[in-house]
């Protein structure tokens, strides 16, 4: 993290500087409004940025946040006689208050839903302030005491210091946040969030924590402005105010920096064009079209491009960290007789009478299920067959209708994916569900977040705890990394890789859960036979590792060389269990594939590597 991290302190002491003598070195009152202006917009996109450029939910009603911050200042200055600076706290909390209140109904939908509901809360929220007496109706709140220090009051300039001193300490707070695992698994529950809740990212959570950072960040920007005017209004917090920090977010770019670009710019734009309404509208819409045509990373995208093709290693990417010995899975081996779980629960996981349907489809009907501490599985069955429907309920991700699951000597049966990720169970995909934007290591870093402990504001200040425990994971996933072969590309984007290693990538994710048991889901699909022999040995390693296996898979090859028990699902009902040798040669089985008479002695399981249904 060396080189990055001078390099922001480099930037950051350029961007102090320019804070303090930009606004001493002016004396025009216009231009000190268009700074102050400037930083309350980024105050206000910066947390936006957190919830549609990090965690991709969508949002149309900031200017209802915006109103909450800077009317809960107006009413205790104005009304209650509070300290102006215990009313900015104040409309900081009441915000986030407010983020929490329109998260919890906004994320039971998605996409244009969820813009459409945050619409309607910006809509209300203008329709309140402008319709009740308590907030003044139309003609708003006057006398909204401002901030004083010693007793005097803020002049244009001082005002100017103020929002830029907030604004920088916003970007420190922010970027710390962003840079550990908050970032990760929002950008994770951005890119997928089926994955992201298969590797312990509490999805809603995630979500709940971007509104409501969204919300806290924009109330203090109105706050500020209520308080810098001396009075609000409705005119204050139309849907053009929504629209515009929603822009400012697109136009800078989904990275930290996007936002102060993305204000700098737009205010400068906003204040030249005020003359002509008009153009200005039709400029706002124009330069949305040509960013998201031209710049989909925002202008902070594109300059880092630039600057990347006119200095080379200009943002090279910090060198991996020294990570001494192999990678050790958390649980030991399950023969180890000084493991008391394992040796009391001898039976891992086991499944009674799981059944789930969908309208007069039953892709598990009834299944029993029992799978041994130490031993690899293989769940095999014609293509339609139920394996991996029965894979989501045991992970998790679908509910059964009926049945129990016990794992490790627990019910986990109504547990969301990623409780049953947090207690030891991790998964790869049939189609891959990879976190493509981000980097090989920080995919893998995503999946050892159920064990890293520390909570939200020690992350969110840089506490050293937040960063020994960073340091620390860094090392698991070299370790890790090593121990799969793909050390080399620990720097390159996941969805670069070629489409064997992306396997192995997501194979590497799941195993950074630590996982007690391991589902793989057809991971040699798509691979050749080089690769799927690599996966072979892989596997193999793992098992021998003390991880014990459930495995969905085609290749028949694979399912023998690796597998101590199988277990054969047709139409959502298991037909057969047992060794890869009785399963072989059992006629049920051979039925199920081939459609062959039960009676037919010659016909066994080695002739399924070239069936067609497989």
């Amino acid at each position: 993290m060396g080189t990055l991290l001078s390099q922001h302190r480099v930037w950051f002491a350029v961007a102090v500087l320019a804070a303090v003598a930009g606004p001493w070195m002016l004396s025009n009152e216009f231009y000190l409004k268009i700074i102050f202006s400037a930083g309350v917009y980024y105050l206000a996109a910066a947390g936006l940025n957190v919830l549609v450029g990090w965690s991709g939910q969508k949002s149309l009603g900031h200017a209802g946040l915006f109103a909450v911050g800077a009317y809960t200042a107006a009413l205790l200055t104005a009304q209650a006689g509070w300290n102006p600076w215990l009313a900015l706290i104040a409309a900081a909390v009441v915000s986030a208050v407010f983020g929490v209140v329109i998260a919890l109904p906004s994320l039971r939908v998605k996409g244009p839903s969820l813009a459409m509901v945050t619409i309607g809360f910006g809509i209300v929220v203008e329709k309140v302030v402008t319709e009740w007496q308590v907030f003044g109706g139309q003609a708003g709140i006057y006398g909204v005491l401002p901030p004083t220090v010693g007793g005097k009051m803020l002049g244009i300039r001082e005002w100017a210091w103020l929002v830029l001193a907030i604004a920088l300490v916003t970007h420190l707070l922010l970027r710390t946040l962003l840079r550990g695992k908050f970032g990760r698994a929002l950008q994770a529950v951005q890119a997928a969030e089926v994955a992201a809740e298969s590797v312990g990212v509490n999805v809603y959570r995630m979500k709940v924590l971007a509104f409501v950072i969204s919300a806290v960040t924009c109330g203090v920007a109105g706050a500020l402005v209520a308080q810098q005017n001396q009075y609000i209004n409705s005119d204050f917090i139309s849907f053009n105010l929504s629209i515009f920090l929603l822009l400012i977010v697109l136009f800078g770019g989904p990275s930290v920096m996007g936002p102060a670009l993305g204000a700098v710019v737009l205010t400068l734009m906003d204040a030249f064009l005020a003359r002509w309404p008009g153009l200005q509208h039709f400029s706002y819409g124009a330069l949305l079209l040509f960013a998201l045509y031209a710049m989909p990373q925002g202008l902070a995208g594109a300059l880092r491009a630039l600057g990347n093709r006119l200095w080379p290693g200009l943002h090279r990417p910090d060198n991996l960290p020294v990570a001494e010995g192999e990678w050790q899975p958390r649980y030991p081996a399950a023969r180890d007789a000084n493991d008391v779980m394992l040796r009391e629960h001898h039976v891992l996981l086991r499944a009674t009478g799981v059944h789930k349907a969908y309208g007069g489809v039953v892709p598990t009907n009834d299944v029993n299920l029992e799978l041994r501490a130490g031993h690899v599985h293989a769940l095999i069955g014609p293509n339609g067959a139920g394996k991996t429907t029965l894979l989501n309920i045991l992970s998790g991700i679908v509910a059964p209708d009926r049945g129990r699951i016990e794992f490790a000597g627990a019910d986990i049966t109504r547990c969301g994916a990623s409780e049953v990720c947090q207690r030891g169970m991790g998964r790869t995909f049939q189609n891959l569900k990879l976190f493509p934007h981000m980097s090989v290591l920080d995919n893998v870093l995503v999946g050892l977040h159920p064990h890293l402990a520390v909570g939200f504001w020690p992350s969110l200040v840089g506490w050293r705890s937040a960063r020994a425990e960073e340091r620390d994971a860094r090392e698991q996933a070299v370790r890790l990394l090593r121990f799969v072969g793909l050390t080399e590309r620990a720097h390159d984007l996941a969805g670069s890789l070629p489409y064997g290693l992306q396997r192995r990538l997501e194979l590497t994710r799941a195993l950074a859960t630590q996982p007690r048991l391991l589902l793989l889901d057809e991971p040699a699909a798509g691979l050749n036979p080089q690769e799927t022999e690599a996966l072979t040995a892989l596997i193999r390693r793992i098992a021998t590792s003390g991880i014990t296996v459930l495995l969905i898979e085609h290749h028949m090859d694979l399912v023998m060389a690796v597998s101590d028990h199988v277990v054969v699902l047709d139409h959502g009902v298991k037909i057969a269990e047992g060794t890869p040798t009785e399963v072989q040669r059992n006629p049920l089985v051979i039925k199920a594939y081939l459609g062959v008479d039960e009676d037919d002695d010659d016909t066994a399981l080695p002739a399924l590597a070239g069936a067609p249904a497989c």
